[in-house]
Parts: structure tokens; C-alpha cells; sequence
């Protein structure tokens, strides 16, 4: 298990992802491991947006995760589903260390926490013998970009040790908006074009910005937390990363599952 070069961002999009075979998002997720990282990591940290905190937290689990079925109203089927993986309180304590060690004061524990969707659905399908120590990470929606940019900077050697660092969001994410048609609304292809063209360019203090820079920011985002999983990978990586879109596909009109591999290069 040598060092890892690569962070990701995930749109984990809707929990439906668990089950739905028609969407392309599934199939890219299921062939991950084939086409896109074929490296075993020694462990996987992921920055989910399905975890929100005030400070950030960190699940320290020894034995199996529960699987946390955060939704409501959907097929049974999902709900018995299950992701038992490893914990990794290995990794917990080196992601506790280092956001300490960068400024990150106040960094808890939780030692009851299992997997939300927004980690169990993405990896069910990227590693589905649930068998590689999985750990998760909060964002804070009361913070900015910038706030989870550094944190990603933060963590950024653990991918010398081998650890996989995935963040788990949505490139847009307004359940509101959402509805059946077989055109994208406008806002949300402007705003997801945007957020190509900034990281494909490495406009990433656009991104940290994107409330002020990107077209329809409040509409594509009302609430920050599936897109600031972005900012941590993006901030992983390095300065000097060069980002690529992995996959692109669109459901209920204005849901993106776009998804971004980050190459460190420093």
C-alpha cells in the first residue's frame, strides 16, 4: 500500500443511488476500481455531507460500522441495506492530530457515529466486499470554503500513508428544485458549467469563493454543507493539483452527479 497521488469528490446525489440501476452515476461508482483508481488504499477517510457539526468530528470505531439509513420515504428496500465496514480509530487519531496540529482547536470524537448515505452508498459500490477501514470526517456548514480548503491542506500527508480521501457531496443541491423533465434547468447547468470550468482551469480560490464568483451559487447551494466535501478534497490534493472530471450525468432536472478526481502534484 504505497503513497496515493489522488483525492476525489463524489456526488453521492439521492439515496436512490443504493438501488436504482437506470442511473449512469451507479454504473461509474461500480466500475470505479476498473477505470479511474485501481489502488488498494490502506484505508479511507470520507468528508461527508451528511455530517454536520459545529467543530469537526471525527468516529472513532473499533469493530464494524452501523449503517445509518438518514432518509425518509423511500423504497424499504434501502433500508436494509447494509456497509459493514471496519472502523479506522488509527486514522481517526491521525486526522484528530493533524487538524490540531494546523489550528483546527477543537477536533471530537465520536465513538458511536456509523456510516450516513453519503459515505455507505458511494462505497458500497466503489468497494462493496466493505472490507478497507473506513473513516468519516464532518464538515461545518457555519464555516466558508476557505475553512474547509485549509482543512483539506490539513490532511493532505495522509495520502503518503496510503489513504484514500474522498469527499462526499453534491456538485448541485437543491431538493426544492427537483422534478421529472428531460431538460436541465438553466441555473443549474450555468452554475455546474461554472464549477468545470474554475477547477478544470485551477481557479480554486474561485471555488473557495464560489458564493461571490459562480452564477446562481444560493440556488445551486441554498445550504453549503454537499458542497464544501469539494473544498476539503480539493484542498487535499495541494495548491498545485490539476482536477478532472471523472463523470458527468444529470437526474430530476437539476441534480448533477458531477465528480472530480484531484492529481496532487507537489
Amino acid at each position: 500500500m504505497g503513497a496515493i497521488k489522488q483525492t476525489f469528490f463524489i456526488s453521492h446525489g439521492s439515496p436512490t443511488l443504493s438501488i436504482d440501476e437506470s442511473l449512469a452515476a451507479r454504473r461509474f461508482l461500480q466500475g470505479f476500481r476498473e477505470t479511474v483508481f485501481s489502488q488498494r488504499p490502506k484505508g479511507i477517510l470520507v468528508i461527508s455531507a451528511h455530517w454536520d457539526t459545529s467543530e469537526p468530528s471525527v468516529n472513532v470505531i473499533h469493530g464494524c460500522h452501523n449503517t445509518i439509513h438518514d432518509f425518509y420515504g423511500f423504497p424499504r428496500p434501502m433500508y436494509e441495506l447494509k456497509y459493514p465496514a471496519p472502523g479506522a480509530p488509527e486514522l481517526a487519531k491521525k486526522v484528530k492530530e493533524l487538524l490540531k496540529g494546523s489550528g483546527f482547536n477543537y477536533v471530537y470524537e465520536d465513538k458511536k457515529r456509523g456510516l450516513d448515505h453519503g459515505a455507505w452508498v458511494p462505497l458500497m459500490l466503489m468497494y462493496p466486499e466493505a472490507d478497507i477501514p473506513v473513516c468519516q470526517l464532518s464538515v461545518q456548514s457555519s464555516q466558508n470554503g476557505t475553512y474547509h480548503y485549509q482543512m483539506g491542506r490539513a490532511l493532505a500527508s495522509l495520502k503518503n500513508e496510503g489513504y484514500l480521501i474522498v469527499g462526499s457531496g453534491s456538485a448541485t443541491h437543491n431538493l426544492r428544485s427537483l422534478h421529472e423533465s428531460s431538460s436541465i434547468d438553466s441555473w443549474a447547468l450555468q452554475f455546474d458549467t461554472w464549477l468545470k470550468d474554475a477547477l478544470l482551469s485551477g481557479r480554486y480560490d474561485d471555488i473557495m469563493h464560489y458564493e461571490e464568483k459562480a452564477p446562481h451559487a444560493k440556488t445551486a447551494h441554498p445550504w453549503p454543507e454537499h458542497f464544501y466535501p469539494l473544498h476539503v478534497a480539493m484542498g487535499a490534493a495541494g495548491e498545485k493539483s490539476k482536477a478532472e472530471l471523472i463523470h458527468h450525468s444529470w437526474s430530476l432536472s437539476s441534480l448533477s452527479y458531477a465528480s472530480y478526481k484531484f492529481d496532487a502534484t507537489d
